[in-house]
């Protein structure tokens, strides 16, 4: 008999349903090798995008084909394609029935469903996640990479430190009559842990606006003349200075916002862990 073991203190903590589905992993900041060398030594910003979040794969190897007005999809097991409604992981409502309580048995989620919109699938990616008090998580494409020619993710913000589900996406195809390939070992999404704070409307709906050139300040322009006209003046300046004084700036810590994040996350591990609050 095994023993459960408690969550891991974190901001994010994944539950893995789907027994074998690939565990999240850190996104790499190279784009899983499909940046150029001049972003990776360079573009911090294209690099901090890349390897923001988690990347998810899907729960198996699988196909969706969409002729228009039907949704079909086939995995290996299926003779044949199958109509898509409601379809379960193979085996899945079985083994979900086993090890939940019996007010949750028969409640199982489906892996895939179509949706009524024309050519859209809900994908579970047989995940759960819970967040932070006050994170949620940003379900989108993978950053940074090119669009899969079969398919567009939707973009979804999951408040899961209220919600505990399945961990899903909703797909749009963009082929008819060809069937569309998902890898069990290619990711397919990118989750991004977000303050609940940064899109609330009191933030949304403050931001400012410089109208002009001329109401620019004294500040401003020594900003902008440090940032941009000092560089191009030397003589000895190399590329890549942004990138290495934002690398130096998370080695020391100097985000301002860094340690209320850190303070976060070791708050809700102590509290997934029954534990009270330093």
């Amino acid at each position: 008999m095994t023993t459960a073991t408690a969550p891991s203190p974190g901001i994010v903590t994944f539950y893995r349903l789907i027994d074998g589905t690939r565990a999240p992993e850190r996104a790499d900041r190279s784009g899983l090798g499909s940046l150029p060398t001049r972003a990776l030594r360079y573009c911090d910003a294209v690099t901090q995008a890349a390897g923001f979040g988690w990347h998810v794969y899907p729960a198996m190897d699988f196909s969706l084909l969409w002729d228009g007005a039907q949704i079909w999809w086939h995995c290996e097991g299926l003779e044949e394609w199958s109509p898509l409604g409601a379809a379960q992981f193979p085996h899945f409502a079985q083994r979900f029935d086993q090890a939940a309580p019996a007010a949750v048995r028969g409640y199982s989620p489906p892996f895939l469903t179509a949706l009524q919109e024309p050519g859209v699938v809900q994908m579970w990616t047989g995940l759960a996640a819970r967040t932070a008090p006050g994170w949620s998580l940003l379900v989108r494409p993978m950053a940074n990479l090119p669009r899969h020619p079969g398919y567009e993710p939707y973009e979804g913000i999951v408040e899961c430190d209220r919600w505990f589900g399945p961990l899903f996406t909703n797909l749009r195809l963009t082929r008819t009559d060809t069937p569309i390939r998902f890898h069990a070992n290619e990711p397919v999404l990118q989750v991004q842990p977000i303050p609940q704070v940064a899109y609330a409307d009191a933030v949304l709906n403050n931001s400012g606006l410089v109208e002009e050139l001329g109401a620019f300040s004294a500040a401003d322009w020594a900003d902008y003349q440090r940032d941009i006209v000092a560089p191009n003046q030397d003589p000895a300046h190399q590329q890549g200075r942004y990138a290495a004084e934002g690398r130096k700036r998370r080695r020391a810590g100097l985000c301002p916002h860094m340690a209320a994040a850190m303070a976060a996350a070791q708050a809700a591990g102590q509290a997934l862990a029954g534990q009270p609050a330093a």
